[in-house]
């Protein structure tokens, strides 16, 4: 079976990149550096469902992005989660915080955001292809 992205996902992300297990997506609020990883594989509900050899890649990626977003932009806090209760396609959150960003301490989901334009789009995606392709 094909690996095939729900389509909330599809709408509210961007492709940057596949890493070995997941597709690395930039969720398009501008307001706060938001990636996710969305593992390839089909019917994967729960980081559970993933096979121990699937489960410790994942974790490898998400150290891969999280030291991408400590390196360059420098957050206050990283939040890492699995979340699922609209999509239930397992994904992870990797979200940069700063405790002067839009709803700090608060949690970045239900609020008005800001797309990113499609030259800051550009940019970011630009630069973690950079980082993550060495």
């Amino acid at each position: 079976m094909e690996f095939k992205l729900h389509q909330k996902l599809e709408e509210d992300s961007i492709f940057i990149l596949d890493l070995e297990l997941c597709q690395l997506r930039l969720i398009n609020n501008a307001d706060y550096p938001w990636l996710i990883l969305v593992p390839r594989l089909e019917n994967i509900i729960e980081i559970t469902d993933l096979t121990d050899t699937d489960y410790l890649l994942l974790n490898q990626e998400i150290m891969l992005v999280s030291m991408f977003l400590k390196a360059y932009l420098q957050p206050d806090k990283l939040n890492i989660a699995t979340i699922g209760n609209v999509v239930s396609q397992m994904h992870v959150h990797i979200i940069a915080r700063y405790k002067d960003d839009k709803t700090y301490p608060k949690t970045v989901w239900g609020n008005e955001f800001n797309r990113y334009s499609k030259n800051a789009e550009n940019d970011i995606i630009n630069l973690i292809r950079k980082y993550l392709q060495k």
